[in-house]
């Protein structure tokens, strides 16, 4: 049976960004070593380098394990379609005239949108959107306002 409502945040992405919620933290979820997986061969070239320079990142960031094969490679997948089809656009226009005259959109354009919105929600799942961004606290010196206001309150300073 589905879950309805939102889909729960990986851990992981929780721990990085503060866990902003102050909810318990799933302490059974499965814990796959933080290690990359190996970029499968059957990636196209432009899909194997946004592997390479994204892959570094979200190992580093402890979001990619093995077992996230097959998504982050579809994530890469789709990056390497969706620029093919905005380069295709870019060199060669989004219209065409028909023999009838009449202007029509080239394919490209729904290839491109297609793969934007499916490497979106690849996004959101790694957490690689500004949004997500925006509510990660990085680095040991960081202060999380509500903490720092506790302090304050319970007279710790």
């Amino acid at each position: 049976m589905a879950q309805r409502g939102r889909k729960p945040k990986p851990t992981a992405l929780k721990e990085f960004e503060g866990n902003p919620g102050r909810r318990p933290l799933n302490e059974n979820e499965p814990k796959p070593e933080r290690k990359a997986p190996r970029c499968p061969a059957w990636l196209e070239a432009e899909a194997k380098k946004e592997w390479r320079r994204m892959g570094k990142i979200l190992e580093q960031m402890g979001l990619l394990t093995e077992m996230d094969m097959a998504a982050f490679a579809g994530y890469c997948q789709a990056y390497a379609r969706w620029k093919e089809a905005e380069e295709f656009i870019t060199q060669h226009g989004a219209m065409v005239r028909t023999p009838n005259g009449y202007l029509q959109q080239v394919p490209q354009v729904s290839i491109a949108q297609t793969n934007m919105k499916i490497m979106l929600r690849f996004c959101e799942q790694f957490g690689l959107t500004p949004s997500a961004r925006s509510r990660i606290i990085a680095g040991e010196g960081a202060v999380d306002p509500a903490d720092e206001m506790e302090r304050l309150l319970g007279g710790e300073d």
